[in-house]
């Protein structure tokens, strides 16, 4: 079972992203909070696998919020849902520690593949939000090809494996899978690459195995709706 806590100013919202959600049998909805703070604080409180912020809350917003978490409880997913989709919320979303961004006005199927996809260790993007982070944390923030490979060097034969993998938008227990390796493992090598590439995310690392070329190597991943890494 998937724990989530959601959360949301508006108490309509909140009630339709719950509905969707529990079209999902493998997913529950554990507490729901009107601000961020009161976020922060149920997700203390009960160490959900995935936290579902809106952006724009009184007291704290999500943003903030999302920083909170992943500093407080870094066992606890972060996936951002909203209508604002700016390239500096974007970029603030996943240097503050989410692995996940998606839109309200996306199709209710992604947001379920959404939460499934943060909970199980890989990242996932809105088709409308890839292009962005792609184009502008891809390009600018992380350099191109020849940097991203000199980045790449400093890993270990393994280490670039997995890093592959991760480019390739596999979560820990299919990385595992992959390379007959026990999931505790898989986490250390993944907790080792972000260390040595000095980037904060699965979705930053992502994008330095596409620029490095290493996901050409590693094949396609399964799933659907958003972009997953």
């Amino acid at each position: 079972m998937i724990r989530v806590v959601l959360a949301d100013d508006e108490a309509m919202m909140r009630a339709g992203v719950r509905a969707i959600l529990a079209a999902d049998p493998g997913i529950e909805v554990v507490a729901e909070a009107a601000d961020g703070r009161e976020a922060v604080e149920l997700v203390r409180a009960h160490r959900p696998d995935v936290a579902l912020l809106d952006i724009r809350m009184p007291r704290l917003d999500g943003l903030a919020a999302c920083e909170e978490v992943t500093r407080a409880v870094p066992g606890t997913a972060v996936a951002i849902l909203t209508t604002f989709s700016a390239d500096t919320y974007i970029a603030r979303a996943l240097s503050g520690g989410a692995t996940g961004f998606l839109l309200k006005s996306g199709d209710p199927h992604e947001l379920i593949a959404g939460v499934r996809a943060v909970a199980e260790g890989a990242a996932f993007l809105s088709p409308k939000v890839a292009r962005h982070v792609i184009a502008e944390l891809g390009g600018e923030k992380l350099g191109r090809a020849a940097a991203a490979r000199a980045r790449t060097e400093r890993l270990t034969p393994r280490e670039r494996e997995v890093l592959a993998l991760v480019g390739a938008g596999l979560s820990n227990p299919e990385i595992a899978a992959r390379l007959h390796l026990v999931e505790g493992t898989v986490k250390a090598y993944v907790s080792a690459v972000l260390e040595r590439l000095e980037v904060r995310n699965r979705v930053r690392a992502a994008i330095v195995a596409y620029e490095a070329g290493l996901v050409e190597e590693a094949g396609p991943a399964e799933g659907a709706g958003g972009v997953t890494a």
